[in-house]
């Protein structure tokens, strides 16, 4: 299995994080949970929530975990997943980005 990691940049508070990751979770569910399956996902500590999703048969989890001036995300990539992790962390870093105000959405 291997590993992703992707870091964007912020500049919001901790209590501002949290409402906007549990927001864009909560988005995601609505506009995806239909074709892709749940969306599962609980903090951990004040600062770290593990996310859990299956998409196409293949089981992701993974976390985002707020480092002060960066998010931190890890994600375990099943299997061929892999063959498209640069299309996966791309994806990441313009969802996360634009949800955080790093860059455009």
């Amino acid at each position: 299995m291997k590993k992703l990691e992707v870091r964007v940049p912020h500049e919001l508070d901790r209590e501002e994080m949290r409402r906007r990751i549990n927001d864009g979770l909560e988005k995601a569910r609505a506009e995806y949970g239909a074709t892709i399956g749940p969306i599962q996902s609980h903090w951990e500590a004040e600062d770290r929530i593990r996310i859990m999703l299956t998409v196409m048969g293949m089981q992701f989890n993974g976390q985002i975990e707020n480092m002060g001036k960066e998010l931190v995300v890890q994600l375990d990539l099943p299997g061929m997943a892999s063959l498209f992790a640069s299309k996966i962390q791309s994806g990441i870093q313009e969802r996360l980005g634009g949800l955080v105000g790093s860059q455009q959405a």
